[in-house]
Order: C-alpha cells, then sequence, then structure tokens
C-alpha cells in the first residue's frame, strides 16, 4: 500500500471500529499527521478518559499505553509495536522500590509518571516533568524518595528545601545531550533562545534559557517572539513545532537525540494495529486501582 492508501484504510477503520488515535510528541511526522490527538503521555492518558470513542490505538511507548489503560480501564488501549518500551521505567522495578522505601522508613517515595504501573502502584504519588517540583513541595514529609530519573529529581531539589534521594536512572536521550552540545549549536545560531528538558543534565540546565516539559515546549513555541529556538529534548517533537509555527526555526540541541522506542511505529503498524486490534495493553485490576490513586493525587494537586 501507498502512504496515502494506508492513511484511507486507516481513516476508514477508525470509523468502523470508533476508534482514536493518540500520537506523543516524539513520534515520526507520519505519524503525528493521522493521529487524532498529540501530546505529552499524560495528557494523552487523560484525554482517553474524556473522549466517547471505546478504542485507542495510542502511539507511544508501553508506560504510556499504561498509563491510559489505567485511567480509562472500560476502554480497549492498543499499542502498534509490542517492542516500543522505555529504557528508564524499565530502571526500576516493584520490588526493587519496595526495598528502597524500606532503607527510608520516613520518606515518601514519589514516582516520575514514566514508570510501569507496577511501580506506580507501590508509590505514595506520581509526577509529571512540569509538575514534579509542585508534587515534591505539597508532601508533608522531609525526605523524598525520587524514581527513576536522578536529573529530574536534581532538577526538583533546586527548587525544594526537602532532601531529594534519588533512584540512578535516567532518560539515555536527554543525559546524552551534553553542555557541549548546547554551546556548539549556540556558537551557530547565537540569537537562538535555548529551551531545554528537565531529564537534562544539570551542567546542560545551567545553559538553557527555560527548562520546560514537551507539553509547555509546544505551547511556548506559539507564544515566544522569539524567532529561533535551541530545543533539548527528542528531536521528534521539532516535526510539530515547525508545523506549527511555520515562521519560527527550531534547531535540535543534539542532532542525534532520538529515542529509537518512539520511532519503531510508523503508518503500516498503525493500520495492522487497527485490522486485528494489536496489541492490547491491560493492567491487573489491584495494580490499576493502587496506581490510579497515586496518578489523582497527583491531579488533586
Amino acid at each position: 500500500m501507498t502512504k496515502e492508501e494506508m492513511t484511507e484504510r486507516i481513516a476508514k477503520l477508525k470509523k468502523e471500529k470508533s476508534a482514536v488515535i493518540f500520537a506523543h510528541n516524539y513520534q515520526i511526522g507520519e505519524v503525528q499527521d493521522m493521529a487524532d490527538y498529540i501530546g505529552d503521555s499524560l495528557e494523552l492518558s487523560q484525554k482517553a478518559a474524556q473522549i466517547k470513542e471505546k478504542l485507542i490505538v495510542f502511539c507511544g511507548v508501553h508506560f504510556m499505553a499504561e498509563t491510559a489503560s489505567i485511567l480509562a480501564p472500560e476502554k480497549t488501549v492498543l499499542i502498534p509495536e509490542i517492542k516500543a518500551g522505555c529504557p528508564m521505567a524499565n530502571m526500576i522495578n516493584a520490588s526493587q522500590l519496595r526495598k528502597w522505601k524500606k532503607k527510608y522508613p520516613e520518606g515518601k517515595a514519589v514516582c516520575y509518571v514514566n514508570t510501569t504501573a507496577e511501580v506506580k502502584a507501590e508509590c505514595d504519588i506520581c509526577c509529571t516533568s512540569s509538575n514534579a517540583v509542585k508534587v515534591v513541595n505539597s508532601i508533608d514529609g522531609d525526605e523524598i524518595l525520587f524514581a527513576p530519573d536522578k536529573n529530574l529529581a536534581a532538577y526538583v531539589a533546586r527548587h525544594t528545601e526537602k532532601k531529594i534521594i534519588p533512584w540512578d536512572g535516567y532518560c539515555y536521550v536527554h543525559n546524552n545531550i551534553l553542555a557541549r552540545d548546547i554551546k556548539e549549536k549556540k556558537s551557530l545560531y547565537p540569537e537562538a533562545e535555548v529551551w531545554v528538558h528537565p531529564e537534562c543534565r544539570p551542567e546542560v540546565i545551567d545553559l538553557a534559557d527555560k527548562v520546560v516539559s514537551t507539553g509547555k515546549m509546544v505551547k511556548e513555541a506559539r507564544k515566544t517572539k522569539k524567532n529561533e529556538i535551541i530545543i533539548g529534548t527528542e528531536t521528534g517533537i521539532i516535526y510539530r513545532m515547525k508545523k506549527e509555527n511555520s515562521e519560527k526555526d527550531f534547531y535540535p540541541a543534539r542532532d542525534m537525540a532520538l529515542c529509537s522506542n518512539m520511532k519503531k511505529i510508523n503508518l503500516k503498524k498503525v493500520l495492522r494495529s487497527l485490522e486485528k486490534i494489536i496489541y492490547r495493553v491491560e493492567v491487573p485490576s489491584e495494580i490499576s486501582r493502587k496506581a490510579r490513586g497515586a496518578i489523582e493525587k497527583m491531579v488533586e494537586i
């Protein structure tokens, strides 16, 4: 099939099966183009609970589809590529978290939304990159176990009086963006602002004009009067930014800031997912209940 034929077939199947397609900001251009909703992981998961459609094709990585299933348990959630995982989410499991908590009986466990459902079920509260500081500052207690991203933990530590104890995990895409990458791009584009994700290393954050989540980057791109911006996150988001703001120039802080898992999904796999109703992402009811509690505590804040 040609790209046009696949797009037509997908549109027909969506109507027949009352389906909706979600795409994370890091997905490839052709997937973003045919998605009904584009956004960050939590934004899309919350949308899953709001829409009337009962079948969701989630173009992202596995923990995102899990979160959508947790927040919309009555709906069928599919991921077009079952091997699209998240290395950072896999850096901690529920057993490791339980053992870690035993070492710090007074500590409160905050887990990043970029974790598996079983880890969310074991934590006190979830957070996103945009609300991590607010979540931590809202907790009654001075000792915070923060998992799994040590770089986001370091960023939070700068903005709180609480003691942050980080898990030794990281996003390899953001961790591989180095200070020298920012300096090199800044020398090429001296008038450009530098925006980086809080998952970046502390020394990279020190060089940034703005430290913002992917969702906020998209919003800021629409509002800013700057015409040149260096973007310190996965390069897939630049496709959306350029599409929505054609008069502005966006440059990747690191040209090879690519998440291989995010690039595993394409139109062919989306079509296959709709045709065969694969791959279903289901969370056991007890884990889902506990994980949903941790997410809802965050949403309340």
